[in-house]
């Protein structure tokens, strides 16, 4: 299964990384139209078990998310790196 992130929540105050404030995301699966809630740590499960997620701009420019851990083991997702700024996990709206 393949989602696309539509939007973020973030919690406040001071984080390790600004993928690691977003608490939760919300998805849509584009082929079969059903939408959902997950936390960040359930998208990185997710991703980290072979599931898609991605990020996509009005230009239809995708962007993949990839599960990541911090250096003291908190577990996040992050956009793939490319040349375009406006497919990024970050500059999603807020939920």
């Amino acid at each position: 299964m393949s989602v696309r992130i539509t939007c973020i929540k973030k919690a406040a105050g001071d984080h390790e990384n600004p993928y690691v404030a977003i608490s939760s995301m919300s998805w849509i699966n584009e082929q079969s139209k059903k939408t959902g809630t997950a936390t960040r740590i359930e998208v990185y499960d997710f991703v980290k078990d072979g599931g898609e997620a991605y990020v996509k701009d009005a230009d239809g420019n995708k962007a993949k998310l990839l599960a990541r851990t911090t250096a003291k083991g908190t577990k996040y997702v992050k956009t793939e790196a490319d040349d375009v700024k406006s497919d990024n996990l970050l500059k999603l709206k807020e939920c």
